[in-house]
């Protein structure tokens, strides 16, 4: 793997890990049982999206760079 490929994959992860983290505070926090399953989507589905606005800004600044040479 390269190294965008290892940004991309660590970002999603990460973003994804303290969005659903966040967002199982606030459940608890409400009174409401936790749910590994809403976990799990929350990373997922957040940590995938992220993942693909980190691809997208990384083509977006390789695109720049090479129109500046």
């Amino acid at each position: 793997m390269n190294t965008q490929t290892k940004a991309i994959i660590k970002s999603g992860l990460i973003s994804g890990l303290t969005y659903a983290g966040l967002m199982a505070c606030f459940v608890y926090s409400d009174g409401q049982d936790f749910r590994i399953w809403r976990l799990v989507f929350n990373t997922l589905f957040f940590g995938m999206f992220m993942g693909l606005m980190t691809r997208y800004n990384f083509k977006k600044q390789r695109e720049k760079g090479n129109k500046t040479e």
